[in-house]
């Protein structure tokens, strides 16, 4: 059974830098496409990050250029190095993987599995 257990999060002043984690158990993590969803209070989960198979990254545009999502086969995690934070990326941050790969890898719904989300807070 596969789960994903996400780590990492916390309060940080705007400017600074937080770098997730999620640590993948009962499959390794080359076998998925590999996402990162938030979902801030009264909001929608949206996309993030996301890091296929065979290694291409994609980003939401709120967070190009200060977001980075990559994995490590070692230890079979993948992780959100997240810099420049602003108070608008307040939000429970989640790691999903899609078992099946398709190509919406910004659609939430083509995700099968999900960890249970870190509390990111960015104070002005």
């Amino acid at each position: 059974q596969v789960q994903l257990i996400e780590s990492g999060g916390g309060l940080v002043h705007a400017g600074g830098s937080l770098r997730l984690s999620c640590a993948v158990s009962g499959r390794t993590v080359s076998s998925y496409h590999m996402g990162w969803f938030r979902q801030a209070p009264g909001k929608e989960r949206e996309f993030v990050a996301a890091i296929r198979r065979s290694g291409s990254t994609y980003y939401a545009n709120s967070v190009e250029g200060r977001f980075i999502i990559s994995r490590d086969y070692t230890t079979n995690t993948v992780f959100l190095q997240m810099n420049n934070l602003q108070p608008e990326d307040t939000a429970v941050y989640y790691c999903a993987a899609d078992e099946h790969h398709s190509t919406n890898h910004n659609y939430v719904g083509v995700y099968d599995h999900w960890g249970q989300g870190t509390q990111v807070t960015v104070s002005s």
